[in-house]
């Protein structure tokens, strides 16, 4: 395999995409490469990890919780961002505990880079527990909600 050699420039327009989002961290791929830049929560600097392309077929999971800490039938978040659990500040949430949804029918906004992504239902069901709190940040695979 060819020695990857990242680009300082994409390193620190990256870097500064962080500060300027708030974002914990950003993945970059391009031509089969991968770069993650991730700012620690402790102060420390942000720091670019080069990382290997998966063999085709495998999902990356290192980032994702573990199998026990998702509950069955979670809604995982499919991004890093923050969470709202409304359209907008003081209306009405898009569900709540005990509600019926449909697959497709939106539960919660993340917004991730100031855009706002609708998060579908991915089945018909009942929502049992929501497991974020408007306004929080979430990361990729995190739990947000049960629908049973």
């Amino acid at each position: 395999m060819a020695k990857f050699e990242p680009d300082e420039d994409l390193v620190r327009r990256l870097s500064s995409l962080l500060a300027e989002t708030g974002l914990s961290e950003i993945e970059y791929e391009a031509n089969g490469q991968r770069i993650r830049v991730a700012r620690h929560v402790g102060g420390a600097a942000n720091s670019a990890v080069p990382m290997v392309p998966a063999a085709p077929g495998v999902a990356a999971t290192a980032s994702a919780p573990s199998a026990e800490s998702v509950p069955d039938n979670a809604v995982v978040s499919p991004m890093v961002g923050t969470a709202y659990v409304s359209s907008e500040p003081g209306s009405k949430p898009f569900v709540a505990v005990g509600d019926q949804v449909r697959e497709g029918q939106t539960v919660l906004i993340i917004e991730a880079m100031k855009v706002m992504n609708p998060i579908p239902a991915p089945r018909s069901g009942r929502i049992t527990r929501i497991m974020v709190q408007d306004g929080q940040p979430v990361e990729f695979g995190e739990p947000l909600m049960v629908i049973d």
